[in-house]
């Protein structure tokens, strides 16, 4: 497995290095809200955020790709990255992504496909090698993953990756997360410029609240959660809201780094054994080691 200096590397290979910024997901903005769950999470989980008191969240918009330079209105997926920060100092995150599937299972494979995306005629060529990739490759298209949005808030997210609930009683579900936006405002004017997702954000926010729907889906049986490319089949459920109500211009400020890691979680929640998941936590971790350094 290639090791997570090597991974950087490639990945900088592919898009420059930009010290100071993240390898991928290299342009976005901090913002600040709370998310507020329902009796239904509450019933299938006993993690301290779900238990339907409002808790504050740590909110990042974000471009896909690792030049914090890429005008807004290039194609690339879009990221809301959410931290749910407990009352008792923990907290536990979500990585949400505008593509539905995720196209691969081994973090070879992602190097592999982020150096291929970048050339036309380099991804059929990944596609010849990886069949499996197109069905998701496809979604994706049809999801209109890349297609730059009018708004980070009329945005889906999807966080590919499956957790395990625990409830009171003992009982464990697995489950998968999705970022649905609920009706706001649109700010008046027209946002065209390089930077348009975040004057247009900020603007929205200065008019009211943006709100997401963070809808559940439940793994039925023999559905896998160990593999971030299963298709699941089951209903999504509404298990709480979202609420962005500014910017958080004090983050990432006088040399604070802030890792958003999908691998941390509060007791009430445990990973599966996916290998992309538990790869994220360690590529992050030396991401953020080259922006302190």
């Amino acid at each position: 497995m290639v090791e997570p200096e090597q991974a950087i590397d490639r990945i900088n290979g592919v898009f420059g290095r930009h010290p100071g910024h993240r390898a991928l997901h290299a342009k976005g903005h901090f913002y600040t809200g709370t998310f507020t769950a329902t009796p239904a999470a509450t019933a299938l989980c006993t993690a301290g955020h779900l238990q339907g008191e409002p808790v504050p969240v740590r909110v990042r918009w974000s471009n896909g790709g690792g030049n914090p330079k890429v005008p807004d209105t290039a194609p690339d997926v879009r990221g809301m990255a959410v931290s749910f920060r407990l009352a008792d100092g923990t907290a536990t995150d979500l990585l949400g992504q505008t593509a539905p599937r995720f196209p691969v299972r081994t973090p070879d494979d992602f190097v592999e496909f982020v150096e291929a995306s970048k050339k036309q005629v380099t991804l059929p060529l990944f596609l010849l090698k990886h069949r499996s990739a197109f069905p998701a490759l496809l979604a994706n298209v049809k999801g209109k993953a890349i297609v730059p949005p009018r708004s980070y808030a009329e945005a889906t997210y999807y966080p590919v990756h499956a957790y395990s609930w625990t409830a009171a009683d003992g009982s464990s579900t697995w489950v998968r997360y999705r970022f649905t936006p609920r009706s706001s405002t649109a700010p008046e004017g027209s946002y065209d410029g390089a930077d348009r997702l975040q004057e247009e954000i900020v603007a929205r926010l200065a008019a009211g609240p943006v709100q997401y729907t963070l809808e559940v889906q439940r793994a039925r049986p023999g559905e896998d959660p160990h593999d971030p490319m299963s298709v699941w089949q089951g209903d999504w459920f509404d298990a709480g809201t979202i609420e962005v109500t500014g910017t958080d211009p004090e983050r990432e400020t006088n040399g604070e780094i802030v890792v958003f890691d999908p691998t941390r979680v509060v007791p009430g929640i445990g990973l599966s054994d996916d290998p992309i998941l538990h790869y994220r936590a360690a590529a992050y971790g030396e991401s953020a080691r080259r922006r302190m350094s």
